[in-house]
């Protein structure tokens, strides 16, 4: 529960950490390539295409870590 409320946390500032990372991340998060759209924040367990990634024992354990995949 702690994990995901943190990335709820994220999610509500996206727009402000995209345009902290610098340009031309326009060209990296195309939404192919196992990258999520640059204006579309969602996170999966073990989805590689998400913006945050939790990792499958993470989610069967209640602890651990997650991954940011933005740059």
């Amino acid at each position: 529960e702690i994990i995901k409320k943190a990335i709820d946390k994220l999610g509500l500032r996206h727009k402000e950490h995209i345009a902290a990372y610098g340009e031309g991340n326009e060209r990296r998060l195309t939404g192919h390539h196992e990258t999520a759209d640059i204006n579309t924040f969602l996170w999966g367990v073990a989805n590689r295409g998400a913006s945050i990634r939790v990792g499958r024992d993470t989610e069967k354990e209640g602890k651990g870590y997650f991954e940011d995949r933005r740059p």
